[in-house]
């Protein structure tokens, strides 16, 4: 069963996958075995708070919310009820991030003192999206934030963050930017620094240099006349590189709700990769580093 506020896209959705379109009301009504929330952002926490009082399994795409209170009142319900809820950072699930976390465990990589981390989109969103998405850092680098913590097992610690809105107007009018970079310092010391762009007209390059996503769709080429060129059929988008991510941490949700596996990304995880964004968020538009510890602080004030 499709829920959407958008009718028509939940018939078109239902009948491709030959499920039955109805109401969100619907969905809840007819006491499913787990929901999966892909809706915009900003309706997260409402349909992730409205699963657990009705004792559902829930699995929503990150965020939470698009903001700390926002976040802390729907894990609140969720651990009030006792409900599952699985957040989807589906980078968790590919296998090169899989590959370079077992290599960083193992101390294969040595110590680890560098990790630069790369999200850029071939083209911006549409302007509507901006306002319902929590902004850059917060809806894209978010992305980076767990999955740095993830690969190290390690906590950031500070975070220094600017950005810049060089295109489309409505980017400034929404009080987002278009191009992001933050430097992370984790707790042991290691330097992470994480860019973002919506406009790299070379295609959907994500990457996380240890390395992982570096193969022949990177869409990344040399200069030097003797370098390698660019890559004939480069990532188109998100859903083109990590398809088999997706499938696979849907598939994880599933037998998590059947209770073969443990939560692998639990609203606490979001949680603490959104203090992240959080303080990058703050450090940007204050334009001074900003300690994780001042973050904790809004959060105890929040809870």
């Amino acid at each position: 069963m499709i829920g959407d506020a958008d009718e028509t896209g939940a018939r078109a959705l239902a009948e491709a996958v030959g499920a039955r379109a109805a109401s969100v009301d619907d969905v809840f009504a007819a006491r499913p075995d787990a929901v999966v929330i892909a809706t915009a952002t900003a309706s997260h926490a409402e349909l992730v708070t409205r699963a657990a009082r009705a004792g559902l399994p829930a699995y929503c795409e990150k965020p939470v919310a698009t903001d700390l209170a926002g976040t802390i009142a729907a894990l609140r319900a969720v651990e009030a009820a006792g409900t599952l809820l699985q957040v989807g950072f589906q980078r968790r699930f590919e296998a090169g991030y899989l590959a370079a976390r077992a290599a960083v465990r193992a101390g294969a990589l040595g110590r680890l003192h560098t990790i630069r981390a790369i999200t850029s989109d071939p083209t911006p969103p549409p302007a509507a999206f901006l306002p319902l998405s929590g902004g850059l850092i917060r809806d894209c680098l978010v992305h980076d934030f767990d999955a740095v913590r993830w690969l190290t097992g390690r906590e950031v610690r500070e975070a220094y963050a600017t950005g810049s809105a060089g295109g489309a107007d409505f980017f400034r009018a929404a009080g987002d930017v278009d191009t992001a970079a933050a430097l992370l310092t984790l707790d042991d010391g290691t330097l992470v620094t994480a860019t973002a762009t919506r406009y790299n007209g070379a295609g959907y390059d994500v990457r996380t240099e240890l390395v992982v996503g570096l193969d022949d769709r990177t869409p990344s080429a040399s200069a030097e006349p003797a370098g390698p060129h660019g890559p004939a059929r480069p990532w188109a988008g998100f859903w083109d590189r990590f398809e088999a991510a997706y499938r696979a941490e849907l598939a994880t949700f599933v037998r998590a709700v059947r209770g073969e596996v443990a939560n692998p990304c639990s609203g606490r995880e979001a949680l603490n990769a959104l203090l992240v964004a959080e303080a990058c968020e703050l450090s940007r538009r204050e334009r001074r580093p900003v300690r994780l510890t001042e973050i904790n602080e809004r959060v105890r004030d929040v809870s």
